[in-house]
């Protein structure tokens, strides 16, 4: 079981903050509430965001409105550490504590680890999860940007469940995906560059978060609106026009559509893209349309 099974509570949308550190106090509570209006529940950090200014200016938000805490669910990541990954208990630790007085609560929902790090420790990292775990300081534990077998590894070692893995996933970036479809075949696609991480998610019931849902890759921006995406672009166009809604909102459902337990991490800073983004929670693709999109992007299949 995982979160998503268990609680209710947690959106399959969750609302990225990274980008939040140059707002206001008063416009990230604009931010904040019009996302928990809408349904969105799912708050996602790290403490490398804006150097720690991300949790601090929504920790302010928290500080003012202490009742706004019980309304939502907040994730935080931990592990980079000044040009490094660090998984050691000592950082993980004192991780937490920064990442907990920033936010201004006693707890958070889920914690992460930042990226795979080569000198990991299990043991170090089992007695760090303990530690929060009894303190009652995480309630649920996770990974990001793994692959099925450092997962594997880690969860050999671990006495409670890793729930999720936040990994890149778009209608631009199907790296997660593209071995699907060509096994066995001569051409690039068929690359199992992940080991198999979808699979190992489904097999063990865990949650994918996908991050950059509008983005074509690490450092190319959005496919929305790109006249180099634009089979993509009018396929979504005419999509949105059926269910009567917005780009972006189709571009999200494709993602929830997944046969598997999965939330969408968002990137806006814009309370509007949030409001497109809670209607994606209530339309169900079909086959065809999900198809249709994934071969509009450019993706060939067998």
């Amino acid at each position: 079981m995982n979160y998503l099974k268990e609680d209710p509570r947690f959106s399959s949308i969750g609302v990225g903050c990274m980008r939040i550190s140059d707002m206001s106090v008063q416009e990230a509570e604009t931010f904040i509430q019009t996302a928990l209006d809408h349904g969105l529940t799912f708050f996602d950090h790290a403490d490398i965001y804006g150097a720690g200014k991300s949790e601090e200016v929504f920790g302010q938000v928290l500080k003012q409105n202490p009742g706004l805490r019980d309304q939502m669910l907040l994730q935080s990541k931990c592990g980079i550490d000044h040009g490094m990954f660090n998984f050691s208990k000592a950082h993980i630790l004192e991780s937490v504590e920064g990442i907990l007085e920033r936010l201004h609560t006693d707890h958070l929902d889920s914690l992460l680890l930042h990226r795979p790090d080569a000198l990991l420790e299990i043991e170090e990292i089992e007695s760090a999860f303990e530690q929060l775990r009894n303190q009652g300081k995480v309630l649920h534990f996770g990974v990001s940007n793994m692959n099925s077998f450092q997962m594997d590894l880690m969860q050999s070692g671990l006495s409670m469940p890793l729930e999720c893995n936040q990994m890149q996933l778009s209608l631009g970036h199907t790296v997660l995906l593209d071995h699907w479809f060509n096994v066995n075949m001569d051409i690039p696609a068929s690359q199992n560059r992940d080991a198999g991480t979808i699979e190992y998610l489904r097999k063990h019931h865990m949650v994918l978060q996908a991050w950059s849902p509008l983005q074509v890759s690490y450092f190319k921006g959005v496919f929305l609106d790109d006249p180099e995406w634009k089979p993509l672009n009018d396929q979504l166009a005419q999509l949105a026009n059926q269910y009567h809604v917005e780009k972006d909102t189709i571009a999200y459902a494709w993602i929830l559509r997944l046969p598997l337990d999965t939330q969408v991490i968002t990137g806006t800073t814009k309370p509007e893209r949030l409001v497109n983004a809670a209607k994606a929670m209530q339309i169900q693709l079909t086959r065809r349309e999900w198809y249709d999109l994934y071969k509009a992007a450019g993706h060939e299949l067998p």
